[in-house]
């Protein structure tokens, strides 16, 4: 006969407890328990069979008797994704992938799995969100029509882990984990205990099978993937895809990579045939920035190993409240309020009665300290009504004293900005004294935001 019991588990670490506490005792989360009912069924006449499965009883290798074996990667056939994961697929890695409903991860995943299976590569698509039919009719619509991809509509991991001993699948992909479970489990599809152990149990079959297998995670209103956090702790690999729906341009992140470095950044354009890559991301960003518009800056920042160019635009306006509005997009609003206020004290510029309103064009990012110098040119820029040239670009890290501190690897940016063409750098005297101007570009150092406006303006 099963027998009930009830227990509380923390939604953010899975830590169980017979009671329910307002801090959880294993990761000291608040208002994080809640209730959960486990049935509990022991077989007549036998002794309880163990929580866990036993381990793989491997001996224990000196570290200089453990075979130098140079991983091959594989290539997905996508140039962008490779660029993220470090180079392609490690045999045997487990890599999770999580973005907003409708940003494209079905999408990029089915498009990947083609490319491998087109390469001679035998591929399994389990989806536990979709039928087969379902996944046969988007496959139609991108064009894909190969013949070695296996799909399984599926979501009880045992089955699932039957197919995956059977058909023994080079690459094979989890639509997704959320919808996973164990049957022997009394807890539902996507809690906390079904999502660790349901990916326990795929990484387990990830290093003894050999397969690479790319999970996908939903994403709760914060933007983190659902579950545990230990779930990011357990793969190889988190990506995150980011981007409007609405809007045709996504990025795709690495913020943990075992094989590669992390903070690379991909650039995708979603198509009426899937995703697309962009080859020349910033030569698409500045395609349609407003020529002779006055707020408009360039700035070339780093994602990963990548040099971007992007439009750094700032409007302002007179207000008719008593404060002012400060919206920002694409920025760290409260680093915009620190760069208003050394305006204002360093270099003379009244924003006390201005709306000022920043945007960085193509959903872009900037969190590094280098776009200082191009948001506050933007600004000046506005206030004053007066453009900044079309072949200038601005960048330096700007202080509370209003000095212009040096930035990292200026080399690589110089060298982004010359190939599209800018002919003039305004960068900080810093370091000028470690490069030497290209043919054709003009380098302007500055050593305060004084010196900058002066200069530009």
């Amino acid at each position: 006969m099963a027998k009930e019991k009830n227990l509380f588990a923390c939604t953010a670490c899975g830590y169980e407890t017979a009671k329910w506490t307002g801090k959880c005792p294993g990761c000291g989360a608040w208002n994080t328990m809640e209730e959960a009912t486990r049935f509990i069924t022991p077989a007549a006449g036998a002794k309880a069979a163990p929580k866990q499965r036993p381990g793989t009883g491997a001996a224990a290798l000196l570290l200089k008797d453990i075979p130098e074996d140079v991983t091959v990667r594989t290539t997905t056939g996508v140039t962008e994704l490779d660029r993220v994961l470090g180079g392609g697929i490690v045999e045997g890695a487990l890599m999770l992938i999580g973005g907003d409903p409708g940003v494209g991860k079905s999408t990029l995943l089915l498009q990947v799995c083609a490319n491998l299976a087109r390469a001679g590569k035998r591929v399994l698509y389990i989806s536990g969100e979709e039928s087969a039919k379902q996944i046969k009719l988007r496959a139609n619509r991108l064009g894909i029509r190969e013949e070695q991809l296996y799909v399984l509509a599926e979501n009880a991991l045992d089955a699932v882990e039957e197919k995956l001993n059977q058909l023994q699948p080079d690459v094979a992909v989890v639509d997704s984990v959320q919808t996973m479970y164990r049957p022997e489990m009394a807890s539902a599809p996507g809690s906390v205990s079904q999502v660790r152990e349901c990916t326990s149990l795929i990484m387990r079959l990830c290093k003894e099978t050999g397969t690479a297998i790319f999970l996908v995670g939903h994403v709760t209103k914060d933007g983190a993937i659902a579950g545990p956090r230990m779930l990011e702790h357990m793969v190889d690999v988190v990506l995150y895809f980011e981007g409007d729906k609405m809007q045709e341009y996504r990025l795709l992140r690495a913020v943990k990579n075992r094989f590669g470095s992390v903070n690379e950044l991909g650039v995708f354009q979603m198509t009426d045939k899937g995703m697309q890559v962009v080859t020349n991301p910033s030569e698409q960003l500045l395609s349609r920035r407003a020529k002779g518009a006055s707020g408009s800056v360039v700035f070339c920042g780093l994602e990963g190993s990548r040099p971007l160019l992007c439009d750094v635009q700032a409007l302002a306006s007179q207000t008719y409240f008593g404060t002012p509005r400060r919206t920002v997009g694409g920025a760290d609003a409260s680093r915009v309020a620190l760069l208003l206020a050394v305006l204002e004290k360093r270099a003379n510029q009244k924003t006390y009665n201005q709306d000022v309103y920043i945007n960085v064009a193509g959903g872009l990012e900037l969190s590094e300290p280098a776009a200082d110098l191009a948001l506050c040119m933007a600004v000046v820029s506005s206030l004053k009504d007066m453009p900044i040239g079309a072949e200038v670009a601005v960048m330096g890290e700007v202080g509370l004293a209003g000095e212009v501190r040096a930035i990292p690897q200026c080399d690589r940016r110089v060298a982004e900005c010359q190939r599209l063409g800018f002919t003039t750098i305004v960068l900080p005297r810093e370091n000028m004294k470690r490069l030497s101007a290209p043919e054709g570009v003009k380098f302007i150092g500055v050593d305060t935001v004084m010196q900058a406006v002066s200069v530009l303006f």
